[in-house]
């Protein structure tokens, strides 16, 4: 599953109450927490984490954030790696939902996702979450201070159809639940960094196979977000300069795997290069095989294209029937009331995906 909250498909820390010792911002790194002995700052002891100063009067210390995937959170992790006399005695994890990009003060509804629970130092607490709302926003609240080092919101996107509606998207991309289905080899970098929505900074943040000692080649097989007719395929080989693939082929495949059209013929690619193909167009797409000729790394895929009609249409009803009910009525009006819906109505169906959205 997705980090929803991770940094790396952009989540943001958008408030905490405190942060004296270390800064919120560290909460949604996506490397492991790392730790250096007596490395002093001004504030003292440099942590690789979240850290309040002790407090001294009634309350709790809280951060709050932005999920850079609004999705459905199944399993929340608190790690308080590296904290061990300085760690809160419990916690407590709450989401609530809006669109936009409102300020913390503007946030209502809260709802408890993880009751409070105790915690112990230096170790990884995972809570498991039945909720099946979709949710934009967590707040972590810590009893009654302390450190924590990361945390994490594992789960499954849930992409606004509005926001897909007659636009042309990344159709795999992890940003709407594009995710990988099969690997032939990840021994230096795992396959589902090709997906994350930014720029790979360095080699190490894009995915790469060992060097292949026998016939064959290495593969990535892939479900898309939202099937959808393809136009543009993106292969960024961007900082693999010695050990880019020396050529790539992609082709669709069917619901049970097997394989269908071929969207590009095997082409050489140039090494550190950001290549665009077109790929040939036709019936919509729900996965691919990206070969890579023999082996190699690549920074990111992408894969531009329009969402199909009927795969909006599932999305939108998903979409409607999963929002909390504050949310719901906010963008749904007084016909949040019926839900959950078997069908969209009509007028909702014009809301979510235009008046004109294809049938």
């Amino acid at each position: 599953m997705l980090d929803l909250a991770s940094a790396a498909v952009r989540g943001t820390v958008v408030a905490a109450n405190d942060e004296f010792f270390a800064g919120k911002e560290n909460l949604i790194e996506p490397a492991a927490p790392s730790h250096a002995a007596r490395t002093f700052g001004p504030h003292g002891q440099v942590y690789d984490g979240w850290e309040t100063r002790r407090r001294r009067t009634p309350g709790v210390d809280w951060a709050v954030v932005r999920l850079g995937v609004p999705g459905v959170v199944r399993r929340v992790v608190v790690d308080t790696a590296h904290f061990t006399g300085n760690f809160p005695e419990r916690c407590a994890v709450e989401a609530t939902a809006a669109d936009g990009y409102p300020d913390v003060d503007e946030l209502t509804g809260w709802t408890t996702l993880v009751p409070v629970q105790p915690l112990r130092g230096n170790e990884k607490h995972e809570f498991e979450v039945p909720d099946e709302h979709r949710w934009t926003h967590l707040r972590l609240r810590i009893f009654p201070d302390g450190g924590v080092a990361r945390l994490r919101a594992f789960g499954e996107p849930l992409p606004d159809p509005r926001e897909l509606a007659g636009c042309p998207v990344d159709l795999v991309g992890a940003a709407i639940g594009g995710h990988v289905t099969g690997c032939s080899d990840s021994f230096f970098a795992p396959a589902d960094n090709l997906l994350l929505p930014d720029s790979a900074a360095v080699m190490g943040d894009g995915f790469e196979t060992r060097r292949r000692r026998q016939d064959g080649n290495d593969w990535v097989e892939l479900a898309l977000g939202v099937p959808g007719v393809p136009y543009l395929a993106e292969v960024d080989a961007r900082h693999f300069l010695g050990n880019a693939p020396g050529a790539v082929r992609l082709t669709a495949l069917s619901g049970d795997g097997t394989p269908g059209r071929e969207l590009l013929p095997e082409i050489g690619l140039q090494p550190g290069t950001c290549h665009r193909f077109r790929v040939a167009a036709g019936d919509p797409v729900t996965g691919l095989r990206l070969d890579l000729l023999p082996d190699g790394g690549l920074a990111r895929f992408r894969l531009y294209g329009l969402p199909d009609a009927a795969a909006l249409d599932a999305l939108a009803l998903r979409y409607a029937n999963a929002l909390p009910d504050p949310h719901a009525t906010a963008v749904l009006g007084a016909a949040a009331a019926a839900r959950p819906y078997e069908t969209l109505p009509g007028p909702l169906r014009a809301a979510l995906l235009g008046a004109t959205a294809p049938r």
